[in-house]
């Protein structure tokens, strides 16, 4: 999945999803902003749900470009 195609998904219904690790992030405070923003937009979910969303299509999209894609390419490894 893209980052771009992530606000038709937030537009459709919440699929539950497991979490099984937790990572503490700090962000720059515009991040944080834009991070509420969206929240905002997208009552739906969380900020963690669009934290968790935008970081697996940031790593979807590493994964389907160059030397990184024999890296990275199992999302079960």
């Amino acid at each position: 999945m893209k980052v771009t195609d992530l606000p038709k998904q937030w537009e459709q219904k919440k699929k539950s999803a497991e979490r099984i690790h937790d990572y503490n992030l700090r962000l720059p405070l515009e991040d944080a902003a834009r991070i509420s923003a969206l929240a905002e937009l997208y009552p739906d979910r969380s900020e963690s749900d669009i934290l968790n969303d935008v970081i697996s299509a940031a790593l979807d999209d590493l994964v389907s470009q160059g030397p990184l894609k024999e890296k990275l390419g199992s999302k079960n490894s």
